[in-house]
């Protein structure tokens, strides 16, 4: 009985657990890109239509 408990909760959290790992590696990745190309077209115009379009 406790481990058909046991097996229910994992099958439950297991899919909560990879979509907010999931979010996690994405928002990391788009911050790891936005300072590179911060950092590679500064001064530059594309450099300048990024950060006009970043923001609203």
């Amino acid at each position: 009985m406790a481990g058909s408990i046991i097996i229910i909760v994992i099958l439950f959290l297991a899919p909560i657990g990879i979509l907010l790992s999931s979010s996690i590696f994405a928002a990391v990745f788009t911050s790891l890109l936005n300072r590179d190309v911060a950092t590679t077209h500064q001064g530059t115009e594309l450099g300048e239509l990024a950060e006009s379009s970043g923001t609203s």
